[in-house]
């Protein structure tokens, strides 16, 4: 190597290390050419046009009735509009307070074809417009579930949280685990599966009295069963209201009721005759209606009875048992509550119209649904367990031998 080589060398590198120290100092301070760059990125930004997002694109088939809407970036919506493609009625919305976002008020139709059309302004100042028409997922691929307890009611401590669904279930799995209802008690609450298409919800022991109970419903796009999917996304909530709790004791023809540990009465009750006997065990009064017709051909006893104005009637089987009035007891026999003369049911003395200080009156006024009716000392068999509201008969075992996770 050269002399001349060597120096040059050498004036490279000095080179390089002003180099190095133009560019620290340029990281620590910055420069005015840097400054000016990034300025005229934000300029860029600020003035981008703005771009409308529908979360069911235009053409879509299957669509979600819950979490259609429409966003923009780089802007603010200033227009909406959906509305049912085949009748042309509106469908009302909200604009979030910021304006980048809008969704309709109420959950949307299945099966139905929409059409939503947006306008936004952008930071550039210009004026955007978008449209998607799009088709709701199907009642033939979608499945629903009816549930009780309705949210905000005070019921009883023994109603369960019940779901019905409107198709069977074959993924019982998925579909429990987007389910959670949960106590302010802390009360554990399993599931359990009466067959492919119920699914009921309680805790070991009856709900403790004042707690607050919340269902949280995730079924939104969850495959029930091949090509079926879920439709809900929301949580409710139902308050338990205080404790009571019934028996019936057929030996001696009289029901007990005691409310939050306390006796309130005893009362003269007429259970089933020697032919049509009352089931045994613990039942959940599932509806009330002050005044109904009984008639016997709908529960399979052809024409033994056909009553317009059966009053203040309380469910406690799907098949058929009541507790209710009866005005129609004839005085000619024993007083009432001396022997078993209904077709199952159990009666409570009372009046024709649903009036009257009686005790099926009395009953009535002082009784929630999810309330416990508890029948001891028939001859029958025990009430089973998915007739009516009645899981309470099955052991804390059994129950949770039942829950799909």
């Amino acid at each position: 190597m050269t002399t001349s080589d060597i120096a040059a060398r050498r004036v490279l590198g000095a080179c390089a290390v002003l180099v190095v120290g133009a560019l620290a100092l340029t990281g620590c301070g910055g420069d005015a050419q840097a400054d000016n760059d990034s300025k005229s990125g934000d300029s860029a930004v600020k003035a981008a046009a703005a771009r409308i997002a529908f979360s069911a694109e235009n053409g879509a088939t299957g669509a979600s009735i819950n979490t259609t809407g429409v966003k923009v970036a780089n802007g603010r919506l200033v227009g909406v509009r959906m509305k049912a493609a085949g009748t042309g009625h509106d469908v009302p919305g909200a604009m979030s307070a910021d304006g980048v976002s809008w969704k309709p008020k109420e959950q949307l139709e299945r099966g139905t074809k929409y059409e939503i059309s947006a306008t936004a302004k952008g930071a550039d100042g210009k004026s955007v417009t978008a449209k998607s028409v799009f088709t709701t997922v199907t009642t033939a691929n979608s499945f629903i579930g009816t549930y009780r307890p309705d949210g905000g009611t005070t019921v009883g401590v023994g109603m369960p949280v019940s779901f019905t669904f409107d198709k069977a279930i074959s993924d019982r799995k998925a579909v429990q685990s987007h389910i959670t209802v949960t106590s302010s008690s802390g009360q554990k609450v399993v599931g359990h599966w009466f067959g492919s298409q119920r699914l009921d919800f309680r805790p070991e022991e009856y709900w403790k009295a004042g707690s607050k109970v919340t269902m949280k419903i995730d079924l939104d796009g969850v495959e029930g069963a091949n090509g079926v999917f879920g439709v809900q996304k929301k949580t409710v909530s139902f308050t338990v209201g205080r404790s009571q709790v019934s028996t019936v004791d057929v030996n001696t023809q009289t029901m007990t009721v005691v409310r939050d540990g306390q006796t309130l009465r005893s009362v003269p009750i007429s259970s089933g005759d020697a032919e049509h006997t009352t089931y045994n065990g613990q039942m959940v009064i599932s509806e009330k209606l002050i005044e109904t017709r009984m008639d016997s051909r709908t529960v399979g006893m052809a024409n033994a009875y056909n009553i317009p104005d059966v009053p203040h009637a309380m469910r406690l089987t799907t098949s058929g048992t009541f507790l209710h009035g009866n005005y129609w007891y004839n005085p000619a026999n024993p007083p009432f509550g001396s022997f078993g003369s209904s077709h199952g049911c159990v009666g409570l003395r009372d009046t024709q119209g649903a009036r009257g200080d009686t005790p099926a009156n009395w009953f009535y006024d002082n009784s929630l649904i999810g309330d416990v009716v508890i029948v001891k000392n028939s001859p029958d068999k025990t009430v089973a367990p998915d007739n009516g509201l009645n899981g309470w008969n099955m052991s804390w075992n059994e129950w949770t031998a039942g829950s799909a996770v």
